[in-house]
């Protein structure tokens, strides 16, 4: 019989290892996602940003000051057509949101994803919802 090192929930236990039994490889754990708590994350963070009040917002993107609160706590689930009319009023591309939401979800997942948008695009973007380059957010 041949003993060897299992560690399980990060402490280490020797085992007695027969012909028959392997050792599995433990699996990674990857946090769960939920897809309205990252866009919701994403609208306040360049909300924010801005220097805008939820009012001022759910006033441009005409919705509820409360839903849009909902949303960003990432408490309901946005119709595209809203996400549409919310990004109108922060004067964002819905596109740069949704990249900026996949590029977080990714990271989650601990996937690394080239960037593929020029910087010089991405900025210009940037500059007008912030005031400030993409770059150094």
């Amino acid at each position: 019989m041949v003993k060897q090192p299992v560690t399980v929930n990060g402490v280490v236990r020797w085992r007695d290892m027969g012909e028959a039994h392997t050792v599995q490889p433990e699996k990674e754990e990857h946090k769960m996602v939920v897809l309205r708590h990252e866009i919701g994350d994403v609208l306040r963070d360049v909300r924010q940003r801005q220097g805008r009040t939820l009012r001022e917002v759910s006033h441009s993107a005409r919705v509820s000051l409360g839903y849009l609160s909902e949303v960003e706590r990432g408490q309901k689930e946005a119709s595209s057509e809203l996400l549409s009319s919310i990004c109108v009023a922060l004067e964002i591309p819905l596109s740069l949101m949704l990249r900026e939401v996949s590029e977080r979800v990714a990271l989650a997942e601990g996937i690394a994803i080239p960037d593929t948008v020029p910087t010089d695009m991405a900025n210009e973007f940037a500059e007008k919802s912030a005031g400030k380059p993409l770059a150094s957010v």
